[in-house]
């Protein structure tokens, strides 16, 4: 897998109460991948842009919804969330101060 791959799989944070609870609870971070990236590249990502160390990692593909504008049907694009636990005692600081 090459670097620049590996740089634009993830997408963002996702930004929830679900997603601060299980950080809270489990050690994990929640963040929105490319589609068709796998568990692996996920891995190997978030340890090199983070540089921390990660246990495993869980996908999920997200629908998205359907919405209406007055008259006219429109749908949310699908997205993929990945659950990245991370070994104990590591951290992801997103804001980059330090």
């Amino acid at each position: 897998m090459n670097s620049e791959r590996l740089t634009k799989i993830i997408l963002g944070p996702v930004v929830a109460e679900k997603a601060t609870r299980v950080a809270e609870n489990h050690n994990q971070v929640v963040l929105k991948v490319l589609p068709d990236a796998n568990k692996l590249e996920i891995k190997k990502a978030v340890e090199q842009l983070f540089e921390t160390k990660v246990e495993s990692v869980t996908t999920t593909n997200v629908k998205g919804k359907s919405k209406r504008t007055g008259q006219i049907m429109g749908k949310r694009s699908d997205w993929k969330k990945a659950y990245v636990t991370l070994v104990e005692g590591s951290d992801i600081n997103f804001v980059g101060a330090e």
